[in-house]
């Protein structure tokens, strides 16, 4: 069985080259094509599970090395694969979901003239998130990673007639590069160290490193970390790339890409078990960020940005779930494949509201599109029961288990993380209530789009609506199935885990968690169920408007990067041009004008010429004869 594992990355990648090379002659049937290659590769994920389960815990992984990738004395890289419990979680994420967003962009792109192109980019994208996650070793890896990072550049630039979303894939794009500056780095630190940067022989020998490496590696891994999964202080570019097609947002920003960070990490375990100091800073990015992206998530009108923001959020989560080392690292695992299905299914039913609304994506335009959108309002209902932690529902399971977690730190610092997570619940079940009620409740608030047509709200086609059925079901029933099918066990001999010991016992965290779920719930309820929605926003307080501006995230970028680096440019240039060029300048000044001088004295008078010899030859007396004196 090992030999398919190259199938699982072969299929979508022959995809993307024939639909990217093969031409007009493809434009009627590639998107086809597109979806059949990627169904194809989730089959055969599912060969390779059903195998895997066949075998002993210890006995799970496989491994198929193709070929030797960069041959040099020293230094060798392989193109060589590993798939075990944690690469094969990712790999049934990416196969399924990438699959059930193929299927829907057939619908969503139907009208569009590039589609054939479209596909070829989704399927170039998920055989680059393949490699990634089943790559053997941290080179590898980073050529997948990049490969995401065109890929994610090139579907959020798809329509790069708008020079928004131009602007928002070359924002993405280079943010991106910020922190691949920190894998590259983590790498090199990497073969100086252990002479290699093969996952295993790295992970095996952490011991024989020192704390101090092992911390910097750590930190450079989670700024890589933090540009692909939108952590602060990498996260600006999350927003602005809403300006793609939805099934991108679907895919890439919920899903997938985002979640790569978190897969770096967790993949990393041991790295960061030996370098607390790293492991400390991971908690307090994911805290940070959990809040960050919960408070912009609450003050966007733009649906799909409120919803980008809520991903930043979640995110945040499971990287403070994976900096509490073997306590979190399943459970950030157990959210992230929670999240990829009722997150991807609010994006794809974001996608079939604008479908029926001319493309308008301003929720104080919507209102009361429960009766005209049934399918999508119960499916979307479902993704937000789930993503606010309603009993029962995917949510509830993964993201109490992480606040349960946090607690089991222990200490102060247990206390400090349980009640961030705390406060980002009751924030979550506020802003996906705000979306909820604006979208589907109400009164219509419907406007004209920029052509003068009004929106005539209807269900969208069976080929968006299917998909977004599927993923309600893996929203309501996945995170059951985790918690009683054994998911600990599963990734335990990979990840390792650890019970810690909470202050609190699990109901009481229960409780709790209910109780600010109901809390924040019953707020957005009083603010926005019971008064009618301004279609205009109100100017609303100073931290309304922060929010609104991403919280001066691109402010504070360009206040400090972007107009520091260019007073630092010109102060260069200044030093450049009066100290370097001054000295060489002033040499060559200085050489000029004692030339010019000299040559005074070469003018071509027999007479002056005698006179000079005759002094010289005065001189040369003198000096003699006083030296004898002397």
């Amino acid at each position: 069985m090992e030999n398919l594992i190259a199938l699982l990355i072969g299929a979508p990648l022959l995809g993307a080259a024939v639909l990217l090379c093969g031409g007009r002659r493809l434009d009627r049937s590639g998107h086809w094509l597109g979806t059949l290659l990627a169904a194809a590769s989730f089959v055969i994920a599912l060969a390779l599970f059903a195998d895997m389960l066949g075998k002993s815990a210890d006995d799970r992984a496989m491994f198929q090395r193709l070929y030797t990738w960069i041959p040099v004395e020293g230094f060798r890289a392989d193109m060589a694969f590993q798939l075990d419990q944690l690469s094969m979680t990712f790999v049934l994420l990416i196969t399924g979901v990438g699959t059930l967003i193929h299927i829907y962009s057939i619908g969503y792109m139907e009208h569009d003239e590039r589609r054939r192109r479209f596909f070829g980019y989704l399927n170039l994208f998920v055989a680059a998130m393949l490699l990634l996650v089943l790559a053997d070793n941290y080179l590898l890896l980073y050529f997948g990673w990049e490969g995401v990072g065109l890929a994610s550049y090139l579907l959020i630039g798809f329509w790069q007639h708008k020079p928004t979303a131009a602007t928002a894939a070359k924002k993405a794009f280079l943010v991106n590069r910020v922190g691949d500056m920190g894998l590259s780095i983590a790498i090199m630190i990497m073969f100086t160290t252990f002479g290699t940067f093969t996952f295993g022989p790295v992970l095996a020998e952490t011991g024989q490193a020192s704390e101090g490496k092992l911390t910097a590696i750590g930190l450079m891994l989670l700024l890589a970390a933090c540009g692909k999964s939108a952590q602060v202080p990498l996260q600006s570019w999350l927003g602005d790339a809403m300006e793609g097609p939805t099934p991108v947002s679907a895919l890439i920003h919920a899903a997938t890409m985002v979640t790569a960070g978190v897969y770096l990490i967790v993949r990393s375990a041991d790295i960061f078990n030996a370098a607390p100091d790293a492991q400390l800073v991971v908690t307090v990015v994911g805290a940070v960020t959990l809040l960050f992206g919960a408070i912009v998530g609450c003050a966007k009108d733009d649906i799909k940005k409120a919803l980008a923001g809520s991903t930043m959020s979640q995110i945040g989560y499971m990287i403070l779930a994976a900096g509490l080392g073997p306590i979190g690292y399943v459970f950030a695992i157990m959210h992230l494949v929670t999240h990829g299905f009722f997150k991807a299914g609010l994006f794809l039913g974001a996608g079939s509201v604008m479908h029926g609304m001319n493309d308008e994506v301003d929720m104080r335009r919507y209102g009361g599109l429960r009766k005209y959108m049934p399918v999508t309002f119960v499916t979307f209902g479902l993704g937000y029961l789930a993503i606010i932690g309603f009993p029962g529902l995917s949510g509830f399971f993964s993201k109490d288990k992480i606040i349960e977690a946090a607690f089991a730190k222990g200490g102060t610092e247990g206390w400090i993380l349980g009640s961030v997570t705390l406060l980002g619940a009751a924030i979550t079940a506020y802003y996906m209530t705000r979306v909820m009620l604006m979208t589907f409740f109400g009164e219509k608030r419907w406007q004209p789009d920029e052509n003068g047509e009004p929106p005539h709200p209807h269900e969208s086609p069976k080929s968006m609506t299917i998909p977004m059925v599927l993923l309600a079901v893996g929203s309501v029933a996945a995170g059951a199935y985790f918690e009683f099918a054994g998911f600990v066990e599963w990734l335990e001999p990979v990840t390792g885990f650890a019970h810690g010991h909470s202050p609190l016992s699990a109901a009481a965290v229960t409780t709790a968690t209910v109780a600010v779920m109901v809390i924040g719930v019953g707020l957005a309820y009083l603010q926005y169920g019971r008064k009618p929605v301004p279609v205009v926003a109100p100017r609303g307080s100073l931290l309304t408007r922060a929010a609104r501006r991403d919280l001066l995230q691109d402010d504070f970028n360009h206040a400090v990067f972007v107009t520091g680096g260019t007073h630092l440019t010109r102060s260069l240039v200044y030093v450049d041009h009066t100290l370097v060029d001054g000295v060489v300048n002033g040499t060559a000044a200085a050489v000029g004008g004692l030339s010019g001088r000299l040559r005074k004295l070469q003018n071509g008078y027999v007479r002056s010429y005698a006179v000079s010899m005759f002094g010289g030859t005065a001189v040369l007396i003198a000096a003699t004869l006083l030296m004898r004196a002397v």
